[in-house]
């Protein structure tokens, strides 16, 4: 693939004999897990995503980095920015625009460079961040680059006296389509209406390229890439912001309603009648399908995925390995174990035929291909997977959390439930039932998931976990 364009992209500076430490920021706040997030330009300007952008590229050493960016209104001064950092240290850059965050993966794992994307996801309007990955679209965490960043950004780089890089513009969106046509087989499918919510992201970008097939009646809801979000906040998980799109479908009597989050990495489903289908299904659902293709393949799954995955993957004779919660676990331990395919309770689905990375287009074509080859609706389809209930992720503010921790665990352990801390605390009782409470990693909060069988029992285990943190 050559690029359209060889020329330096218009910046405040073009060389960087070195970089100041960045004083006056907390860090804490700014760099996550997994990426780097924060308020704009408070927390995030263009001199920090510059400073980022020369920190990554001088800790890998790499000739060319790929960086795209989403439709925030502040990505592209960001993007900017980050790419004369880049430059500064030497490094060249090859511009993918506008993409969705699956999309700047599939350009690391195409043309096996490292690359930037400058999203926040599903955040509010005033937040934007970086995500990173090595080449091949490997993970970048704490331990795998990121927490080497920091330490640049904290010390400071050494001087650098050589040339510039150049930044190289390519659209890759044709390219992108492409491949994921090839990893599905959608030319039987019957004629399928979707609808689809892009939320004013980078979904309105891709998929009218991705679903042009001639089975497929789209019927597009926010299309228009708006950073401000003038619809509602592109944030699938939050049921709020699936009102638009299931009162869509039930009104087009469409087969299916797709939602996708700000940077398009992760889909969520609603069936023909309106009601949300749960990740875990989508989890259950992709799973079969490749270990159809994958007998006896391992499938990696989350701390808190639901059990109904582990007994599908099972009963169909896969290989199921739990995880921590969290992208670069998740590719780790997939890569690890050579497993086909990976999920997580929050829409992230995960492929070894996309470089272990996460797409959410991706797994919708699955689930497309798999309602195209039937003539049962989705709600059906999809009811063997759905055995348990969920209460969905209740935040909760604790002051002290290893004390709230520590007298969960040891008030559930004396009825003879079981623990393990695997991620956060799990506890398992007699009946099955569970629960899941983990630390968010920014704020002074505990996260409680809990499933039982039967909506009675969730909610009677939900609201005694959080009585019994409530008490002194």
């Amino acid at each position: 693939m050559s690029a359209t364009s060889s020329t330096e992209w218009p910046t405040r500076r073009s060389a960087s004999p070195g970089s100041r430490r960045c004083d006056m920021r907390d860090l804490n706040d700014l760099i996550k897990a997994y990426d780097i997030r924060g308020i704009v330009p408070d927390q995030l300007d263009d001199d920090l995503a510059y400073q980022v952008g020369a920190a990554f590229a001088y800790h890998l050493g790499a000739e060319l980095i790929a960086v795209g960016h989403d439709m925030r209104v502040s990505s592209p001064a960001l993007a900017a920015a980050f790419c004369a950092g880049v430059t500064s240290r030497g490094t060249d850059v090859q511009a993918i625009g506008f993409v969705s965050t699956d999309l700047l993966y599939f350009a690391s794992g195409m043309l096996n460079v490292p690359g930037a994307m400058l999203t926040a996801s599903h955040n509010p309007p005033a937040y934007n961040g970086i995500k990173m990955c090595r080449a091949g679209a490997a993970p970048v965490g704490q331990d795998t680059g990121l927490g080497a960043v920091r330490k640049l950004l904290e010390s400071g780089l050494p001087r650098y006296d050589g040339p510039v890089g150049l930044v190289r513009r390519q659209d890759l969106l044709p390219a992108y389509a492409e491949h994921l046509s090839g990893l599905v087989d959608l030319r039987s499918s019957r004629r399928l209406k979707i609808v689809v919510d892009a939320g004013n992201g980078m979904a309105g970008r891709t998929v009218p390229r991705v679903l042009d097939h001639p089975a497929f009646e789209i019927v597009p809801l926010y299309f228009e890439l708006d950073g401000t979000f003038p619809n509602h906040e592109a944030n699938p998980m939050n049921p709020a912001n699936l009102t638009d799109l299931r009162t869509e479908v039930r009104d087009h009597q469409a087969d299916i309603g797709l939602a996708f989050d700000g940077d398009a990495d992760r889909c969520f489903v609603v069936d023909e009648k309106g009601e949300a289908v749960s990740p875990n299904t989508i989890i259950s659902l992709i799973a079969t399908r490749e270990l159809a293709r994958h007998p006896a393949a391992a499938i990696v799954y989350n701390a808190i995925t639901s059990r109904a995955v582990v007994e599908q993957i099972t009963a169909h004779g896969g290989r199921p390995i739990r995880t921590r919660v969290g992208h670069s676990f998740i590719k780790q331990v997939m890569a690890d174990n050579d497993a086909v395919f990976g999920g997580e309770h929050s829409g992230h689905y995960y492929f070894r035929d996309f470089w272990y990375a996460d797409s959410g287009m991706l797994a919708a074509l699955h689930v497309l291909e798999t309602l195209g080859r039937t003539d049962q609706p989705l709600s059906v389809l999809t009811a063997e997977f759905s055995k348990y209930v969920a209460s969905g992720e209740v935040n909760l503010t604790i002051s002290n959390i290893p004390a709230a921790l520590a007298r969960i665990e040891s008030h559930y352990v004396a009825t003879g439930a079981t623990a393990d801390h695997l991620d956060g605390l799990t506890i398992t009782l007699s009946d099955g039932a569970w629960f899941n409470l983990r630390p968010s990693n920014t704020e002074p909060l505990l996260r409680l998931n809990v499933e039982a069988l039967d909506s009675t029992t969730m909610t009677r285990l939900r609201d005694e976990v959080v009585a019994l943190l409530s008490s002194p």
